[in-house]
């Protein structure tokens, strides 16, 4: 099962269910399930998935809104736009996280943006390598058993969510920005303060590589951005094999194709139930009713391999399996070097 959130200007937010090139739209059987989360807490609190609750309903009743005008569609448009396939009411409850260093090949460009130098010993190599090679010696422990912690990051909370063709910005406090092609677990904390994987979705991760390349301890505000997920959340998506590629368009130019990408746990060093343990082993973590989109990591960036990104370039990223494509378009915010100013209060 693929869902949608999108808007239409005169009825609102509205949860839809993707039947090929059309959206059926779940929220004109139920007018309260205007976020996917309401529909997924009044599912739980049945008992039941979302796939088997909406088997109560008369889907063939609903309205139904063509997915193909909504793919060309941009915020604000009157036919109606695409949300992000998660969110929460209260942005604030929304918690944006992920893991490094979890792919295959992923060290590689990471120690290329830090140093030129090859390593060899064990006293020459860098936190980068060691703490990848830590992965590939515990990341994946047997059934019942805590293996070795991923590298952990956080983005931020609800306020930096964009969906399918809005724009991820260049703040003007920094140079560049970074596509991070990846796969995103979306959670929801139910009543008992459980975490429920309701499915995933592809996401940019967005971040500043330029920034990380002056010193690795700015990995963290480096990540300090926006990113774009969407624009469907698959529901029954394994997380075992999942090829795809990302390109970067100006105009009618390319300017940078990844090639083949390789993500799910047949190509990385963690498995999936080691990388969620190690995010929600934390109790502040499983707060009931919040939501939480952790990016399982990147396997290959486009940085230094291509020019700066400039107004208007065209991201699209494509998983198989994950639906449509994630499409987003660069936006630089004018530098001010102005500081910000506290007042006392």
């Amino acid at each position: 099962m693929n869902l949608i959130q999108f808007e239409l200007p005169e009825k609102g937010r509205r949860v839809g269910l993707i039947n090929e090139n059309e959206v059926v739209d779940l929220t004109s059987i139920n007018i309260a399930w205007t976020h996917t989360y309401y529909l997924f807490l009044e599912a739980r609190r049945n008992g039941k998935t979302i796939a088997a609750y909406l088997d109560n309903f008369p889907l063939g009743n609903a309205e139904i809104v063509s997915y193909d005008r909504l793919l060309t569609s941009y915020s604000g448009d009157s036919g109606g736009w695409i949300l992000p396939v998660l969110d929460h009411p209260s942005v604030g409850n929304c918690l944006i996280s992920g893991t490094g260093l979890t792919h295959l090949g992923s060290m590689e460009q990471r120690a290329q943006m830090h140093t030129d130098v090859t390593e060899k010993t064990e006293e020459q190599k860098t936190d980068s390598q060691k703490i990848f090679e830590m992965g590939l010696q515990g990341g994946k422990p047997s059934p019942g058993s805590r293996g070795v912690q991923p590298e952990w990051f956080y983005k931020g909370s609800g306020a930096i969510l964009h969906g399918y063709n809005d724009f991820l910005d260049i703040p003007d406090f920094t140079e560049d920005g970074g596509e991070e092609p990846e796969i995103v677990g979306c959670y929801v904390i139910d009543d008992d303060g459980i975490p429920c994987r309701i499915g995933f979705t592809i996401g940019n991760e967005w971040a500043d590589h330029r920034m990380e390349r002056v010193n690795y301890l700015w990995l963290a505000p480096s990540k300090m951005r926006n990113c774009a997920v969407g624009p469907e959340l698959v529901t029954n998506e394994k997380f075992q094999d999942i090829q795809g590629y990302c390109r970067i368009t100006r105009g009618d130019e390319e300017i940078y194709h990844s090639g083949q990408l390789l993500t799910g746990e047949n190509h990385m060093s963690h498995s999936l139930s080691n990388l969620e343990d190690h995010h929600f082993k934390y109790p502040h973590f499983r707060i009931p009713g919040d939501i939480h989109l952790h990016f399982f990591g990147t396997m290959k960036l486009s940085f230094p391999n291509r020019p700066s990104f400039q107004l208007e370039d065209k991201i699209e990223i494509n998983f198989s399996g994950m639906g449509a494509s994630l499409i987003n378009h660069v936006r630089q915010i004018p530098p001010s070097n102005i500081p910000v100013v506290v007042e006392k209060g």
